[in-house]
């Protein structure tokens, strides 16, 4: 009798096993529905504040093709502040949906080990009573039973109790597979919140240094459109005499460049340093620098339209060789806040008139990653960034003064090279 009741268990259990899916019930359906509908509405908010932006770029873009006075470039200024407030905003948004996924996926994970739990304790018993079973002798089994058909019933019952174990089994093996999944989702978005929140520290930055920009130029023109054309013709003049002075300075340098140092000519082998390319500037003999710029020897890179806070990348992983900022020399017009990186294939690229530096000498770069942001540091006629190329073998960062003097920049440091070491940047950008 007691093993006909074990077995009147058994089959109880084969019908709960077999005919129970493994569902739970999230208690926090309610929360994860609320996050949802908190995630749609930061998407929108961003999506019209990118709006907004495209909006100020175009005023920018507008402006900087007109005149240049001081009410324009008081107006830059204004309308650059303005932009960068909405960057500043889209990344506060993105840091709050980021927060939002978060606490989605956090939710979700638990619900996740709560039905992960519950599937292996239901598994567990049913196989336990399951061994039970089969420790039972055939002849047992056989005995309790008055006719063969209700012995052949429980049989094709345990069969299709070890088909539902092996079916369950398979759900609990894709829950397992859902919550490794949600949990490698939740740290890669932990790692994006922690670069936002870096990101919204570099733009509080850059609008500060935009403000100071703002500042020093109505201390220095006294808000006088006259004393801003005296200015700006002072800057172009010292500018010049720069520029004539390192051209004496790298025509005298004598280094041998292999040809083999360097790779052939092809597209691809830098990526380009911008997400939105503009080139204003092209490298060499242009019209700009037949009308005398660059003291007539040619443009040394190309420049990109770029407006304040745009993040600049590294068009090549490689090392940092140096970083520097010709402005700390006050009427040293050059280059302004600058990285130069060197790369294993023989090139060098060099990023100029920066308004933040994000990476330190020595520092090791990957194609792409973020390395600084666009301003108008240096001798520079509106923002923008401008890329230089080199042949390694002939870049060096020196203290000019140690090699020539050079008006109001011998204390800096910058890269030097002679003028066979400038390559085309288009002759190698994708």
């Amino acid at each position: 009798m007691k093993f006909y009741q074990k077995t009147i268990y058994l089959i109880f259990l084969l019908s709960f096993f077999l005919y129970t899916p493994f569902v739970i019930h999230s208690a926090n359906a309610s929360s994860i529905s609320e996050l949802r509908s908190e995630i749609d509405d930061r998407n929108t908010k961003i999506q019209e504040l990118e709006k907004e932006i495209v909006g100020y770029q175009k005023i920018l873009e507008s402006i900087g093709k007109e005149k240049d006075t001081l009410q324009n470039a008081i107006q830059i200024l204004e309308i650059s502040g303005k932009k960068l407030s909405a960057d500043m905003k889209i990344t506060e948004g993105k840091i709050g949906l980021a927060d939002s996924n978060i606490g989605k996926l956090s939710t979700e994970i638990s619900d996740k080990k709560q039905e992960i739990t519950q599937s292996d304790r239901a598994l567990s018993e049913s196989i336990k009573r399951m061994h039970e079973f089969d420790s039972s002798s055939l002849v047992e089994i056989v005995i309790v039973y008055e006719k063969m058909s209700d012995f052949w019933n429980i049989i094709e019952n345990l069969e299709k109790f070890q088909s539902g174990i092996k079916n369950n089994l398979d759900k609990l093996r894709l829950l397992k597979e859902e919550y490794t999944n949600k949990k490698l989702n939740e740290e890669q978005k932990r790692r994006e919140l922690a670069n936002l929140r870096a990101q919204l520290s570099d733009q509080k930055k850059i609008v500060d240094y935009n403000k100071i920009e703002q500042s020093n130029l109505l201390k220095e023109t006294k808000n006088k459109e006259s004393n801003y054309k005296n200015m700006v013709a002072e800057k172009l003049r010292l500018k010049e005499q720069f520029e004539k002075e390192l051209l004496d300075l790298e025509s005298e340098l004598q280094i041998t460049i292999d040809p083999n140092s360097i790779p052939k000519a092809r597209a691809g082998i830098l990526d380009w340093p911008l997400d939105s390319i503009f080139i204003t500037q092209y490298f060499g003999d242009t019209p700009f620098s037949r009308s005398g710029a660059y003291s007539g020897k040619g443009h040394n890179g190309i420049d990109f339209r770029a407006s304040v806070g745009t993040k600049i990348k590294a068009s090549l992983g490689g090392v940092v060789t140096g970083t520097g900022n010709t402005d700390e020399s006050p009427g040293c017009y050059s280059y302004g806040k600058w990285i130069l990186i060197k790369h294993e294939n023989g090139l060098s690229t060099l990023y100029a008139h920066l308004s933040l530096i994000k990476v330190n000498t020595g520092e090791t770069v990957n194609t792409g990653d973020i390395i600084g942001y666009s301003g108008n540091t240096g001798y520079s006629t509106g923002p923008h960034l401008h890329l230089t190329v080199y042949a390694t073998q002939g870049v060096k960062i020196v203290r000019l003064g140690d090699i020539k003097k050079i008006t109001n920049c011998g204390n800096i440091k910058m890269p030097v090279a002679p003028l066979n070491a400038y390559l085309n940047p288009l002759n190698y950008l994708q």
